[in-house]
């Protein structure tokens, strides 16, 4: 094999390692047993853990719903985690500070349609997940994987392994627990396995430039 095509082949299998070693350090943030890592409401009608599977219900139109947290908080973060819902179920998941962020799952309430990796955020609403037709990426009726990425103001959505949205923001800076929703108001269930996250370091930056070294004084 020529010189040239082992460089490349090298190359190729370092990204590749790379990006696997990633995805391997993914830590589970839902043991699969039972909720210890989350704050759970108290009374707790909504959440239960069944077969590996964290299972949010809502069985009455007039329960107020619930966000269920992590005790953890999470600046920059990789979240990936398996949903299936139910028809017409509203729920998403939730970072940073004041669950003002989200990532839609299911259907939207107030537009009556599937809004799923679309982000719902104040003032702006709904931004809807550009350049692909995510209705037609779903598994209805089945596990859909999403992955988020969000780096200081930079967020990327994946689903079911394609990059389907990309926003960018300033304005929720600060860390924040990572939150898994049922909407209120209305008959619901949405299920979570493999609930994976990884905590990334945010790139410091000076807020000052680094002092100059002062020049050697001439020799007398």
């Amino acid at each position: 094999m020529p010189k040239t095509l082992i460089l490349i082949s090298f190359f190729c299998l370092s990204i590749f390692a790379a990006s696997a070693g990633e995805d391997e350090a993914l830590e589970p943030i839902f043991n699969g047993k039972d909720l210890t890592g989350w704050k759970v409401p108290d009374p707790n009608p909504f959440w239960t853990v069944k077969d590996g599977v964290l299972v949010g219900e809502e069985t009455d139109k007039k329960m107020k719903g619930h966000v269920l947290e992590t005790a953890k908080e999470y600046g920059d973060v990789i979240v990936e985690l398996e949903v299936r819902w139910t028809k017409g179920a509203d729920s998403g998941v939730f970072l940073r500070k004041g669950q003002r962020w989200q990532c839609q799952i299911g259907d939207s309430v107030s537009l009556k349609k599937d809004m799923t990796c679309s982000l719902y955020l104040p003032k702006v609403a709904y931004k809807a997940a550009p350049a692909h037709d995510v209705d037609k990426m779903l598994k209805v009726d089945d596990w859909n994987k999403i992955r988020i990425d969000a780096r200081g103001p930079k967020y990327k959505i994946w689903l079911n392994g394609t990059l389907v949205n990309e926003y960018e923001s300033n304005e929720f800076n600060e860390p924040g627990p990572i939150g898994l929703q049922i909407h209120g108001g209305l008959i619901m269930k949405v299920e979570f396995r493999n609930v994976m996250a990884k905590a990334l370091k945010a790139e410091v930056k000076p807020d000052v430039a680094p002092a100059v070294p002062a020049a050697p004084a001439p020799a007398k």
